[in-house]
C-alpha cells in the first residue's frame, strides 16, 4: 500500500469518526441541554381545584422589528400552564391582546428546545382551535376567572406592557382578589395595572421575569421592552437567579396574589403555585 493511499485511508477514517460523533452529539444533545436545566422535569406539588376557571393571555405580536424574524408567544409558556390547569380540573380560556390566531414562535417548536407540552398540543385538536380562534381581552370580564395567566415570548415585548386595556382588566381582577402570574416577557402585562390605592401594582413588590442579561446573550436587544428594566423602572423588587445562561436558570416569586416565574422553566411551578392559591388541594 501506498503512503498515499494510507494517509487517505486515515483521511477517510477520520471524516467517518467524525461523521459517528456528530450524528451521538445531536441524537443526545435534547437530552443534555434538558439535564442543563431547560424545560427541567416538574417535582413538586401538584394541585386540583373543585371547579375553576382559568384566563391564558399572550402576545399578538408575530415579528422581531419590522420585517424581522418571526416570533409570538413562546410555546411552551402558554402550552405548559394550559395542560397544568386542565389536569388541575379548571376549564381554561386563550386570549390575545388583539384576538384571533395567535403567532407562536416557531423556534419553539424546534427539536432541540421543545418540551412535551408542544407534543401534547400538536395532537389536541381543541387548544389547536382556541388557539387559532383565541379571544379578545376587550370582550372579556376578567374577574369571572380565579386565575390569569400571562405567557411571555419575544412578542410580548411589543403589546402587553403597552395594552392599557390589559392593564385595566387586571387592575379590576386583582381587586376581586383573582391570582395574577404569568413568566418571562409575559409579566410586562403587569406595568399598566394598579393595586387597591391607584399605585403601580409591581411597586414594591417582589417579581421575577427574564432577565437583561439573557436578552444579551440571546442578542434580541431589539424589542422595545426588557422585563427586568421594565419592572425596576415601575418601581418592583425584582429578583432573579442567573446561571452561565439564563436560559437555564429558573426562579419563582410569590408577592400577594402575584406568582412571577423567570422564564419558560418556571411555568408549572407558576402554575401550581396559582392553583394553590386559588384554593386547590394537594394531588
Amino acid at each position: 500500500m501506498s503512503a498515499s493511499t494510507k494517509i487517505l485511508k486515515i483521511i477517510m477514517i477520520v471524516i467517518a469518526s467524525l461523521l459517528v460523533v456528530t450524528a451521538v452529539v445531536m441524537i443526545a444533545l435534547p437530552s443534555l441541554l434538558h439535564a442543563m436545566g431547560l424545560h427541567p422535569d416538574y417535582t413538586g406539588q401538584r394541585y386540583l381545584l373543585p371547579y375553576g376557571k382559568a384566563l391564558i393571555i399572550t402576545t399578538s405580536h408575530d415579528e422581531l422589528g419590522e420585517g424581522g424574524q418571526e416570533t409570538g408567544v413562546f410555546a411552551s409558556e402558554m402550552t405548559a400552564p394550559y395542560y397544568e390547569f386542565k389536569g388541575g380540573r379548571m376549564y381554561v380560556d386563550i386570549a390575545s391582546i388583539k384576538g384571533g390566531e395567535i403567532p407562536v414562535d416557531p423556534q419553539s417548536f424546534k427539536r432541540l428546545v421543545r418540551s412535551d407540552y408542544e407534543d401534547r398540543f400538536e395532537n389536541d385538536p381543541v387548544l389547536q382551535e382556541k388557539v387559532k380562534h383565541s379571544l379578545l381581552i376587550d370582550d372579556i370580564d376578567f374577574t369571572e376567572y380565579d386565575i390569569i395567566f400571562l405567557s411571555g415570548g419575544w412578542g410580548a415585548a411589543y403589546d402587553l406592557g403597552y395594552s392599557e386595556v390589559l392593564g385595566k382588566k387586571i387592575t379590576e381582577a386583582y381587586a376581586e382578589g383573582v391570582v395574577i402570574g404569568g413568566v418571562c416577557h409575559g409579566l410586562l402585562g403587569l406595568l399598566n395595572a394598579e393595586d387597591e390605592k391607584g399605585n403601580p401594582l409591581v411597586e414594591g413588590r417582589r417579581i421575577t421575569a427574564v432577565t437583561d442579561k439573557q436578552i444579551r446573550e440571546f442578542g434580541i436587544e431589539i424589542t422595545p421592552q426588557h422585563p427586568e428594566r421594565e419592572l425596576r423602572a415601575a418601581g418592583a423588587d425584582y429578583q432573579s437567579e442567573t446561571r452561565f445562561r439564563d436560559f437555564f436558570a429558573g426562579h419563582v416569586e410569590i408577592d400577594g396574589q402575584i406568582v412571577s416565574g423567570q422564564n419558560q422553566n418556571d411555568c408549572p411551578e407558576v402554575a401550581n403555585l396559582m392553583m394553590k392559591m386559588a384554593g386547590g388541594s394537594r394531588r
